[in-house]
């Protein structure tokens, strides 16, 4: 008699399986479908706002700078590329765009090394530490143009603290003109801008210099690296990221610049303190009238700005590696 081997049970039907895993691929397309429609609605207020603020205006303002566009007169055609030509071609175009460059420059290297130095200063936890802080991060809470406003009333040569001390200490003899010369005003505004946002990138290299280990400088000091080479070969490195971008920062800042000026120095004396935006200003609202090349030198500066931005983003990456 032969023994014949078990027979395996018959296998479900192809359409059977299909049928018992069509609910959860059904149910899984609908969860995938639920979370996409819920990231869509946290980030429509976010998109609709950059839409109404950002996009539409940049629309708006790339229309005007090609096109025939006074201030009262309204759209009259397209011109393009004269009011680029005429934005380039404007008496004040290149002393603002050169005081503007040197304004940048100085407010950066000056706010930058003054933040950094003060973060250093109050890294360590003391006694006095938390006062500090608090005392050089309170000028950030007030506005550009409030800080401007004081900074006008101090700076005056008639009713002005300053200018008193300076005559009351045997420094001069009459009235101190803090705004009434080129370099006084350059210097007066760096001072202003130098007060009120130190605090603030004070806040964020004290952030990074707090995230680096202390154990990194305890194996520098036994290996018998002194205070300089500590500084020199692990802060700076370490913190290169947050440097970078408080470098941004400040030199964005510093070419949009127009509160402070126009404030302090409304452009003066003789046009010498006139920044590129305070040119976009005049050629729109003050005397010109002209949107047009209003908006032509807004795309310019733009473009720089992206350049510029576009720049430093590559130096950092080619630091990085």
């Amino acid at each position: 008699m032969s023994i014949q081997a078990p027979t395996a049970p018959p296998a479900a039907p192809a359409a059977s399986r299909l049928t018992k895993d069509g609910p959860r691929r059904r149910w899984q397309r609908a969860l995938r479908r639920r979370r996409g429609l819920a990231g869509y609605a946290y980030a429509a207020p976010t998109a609709a706002f950059v839409a109404v603020f950002f996009v539409v205006p940049l629309v708006l303002v790339a229309q005007m700078s090609v096109s025939d566009w006074g201030l009262f007169a309204g759209d009259k055609g397209v011109n393009a590329p004269d009011n680029f030509t005429a934005a380039v071609d404007q008496r004040l175009f290149w002393p603002a765009v050169r005081f503007t460059v040197k304004y940048t420059v100085v407010t950066t290297v000056i706010l930058i090394a003054m933040a950094l130095l003060l973060a250093l200063l109050v890294q360590e936890s003391t006694r006095w530490t938390g006062f500090l802080r608090t005392a050089i991060l309170v000028p950030s809470a007030l506005g550009l143009a409030s800080a401007s406003l004081l900074f006008y009333a101090l700076y005056s040569p008639d009713s002005g603290p300053f200018g008193a001390a300076a005559q009351k200490v045997g420094l001069t003899d009459q009235p101190v003109s803090f705004l009434g010369t080129p370099n006084h005003a350059l210097w007066s505004t760096v001072a202003l801008i130098v007060w009120r946002y130190a605090g603030f990138y004070m806040l964020l290299l004290l952030v990074a210099l707090q995230g680096i280990s202390a154990d990194v400088y305890e194996a520098a000091e036994l290996d018998g690296a002194g205070r300089w080479q500590r500084f020199g070969r692990i802060t700076l490195p370490l913190i290169r990221p947050t440097l970078a971008l408080c470098t941004i920062l400040c030199v964005t800042g510093s070419l949009l610049a127009f509160d402070q000026f126009y404030i302090l120095t409304k452009g003066g004396p003789d046009n010498s303190t006139l920044t590129i935006v305070q040119l976009i200003y005049n050629a729109a609202f003050q005397g010109g009238n002209d949107l047009g090349v209003a908006a032509a030198l807004s795309i310019i500066v733009l473009a720089a700005l992206l350049l510029i931005n576009a720049g430093q983003f590559r130096w950092l990456r080619g630091k990085e590696s």
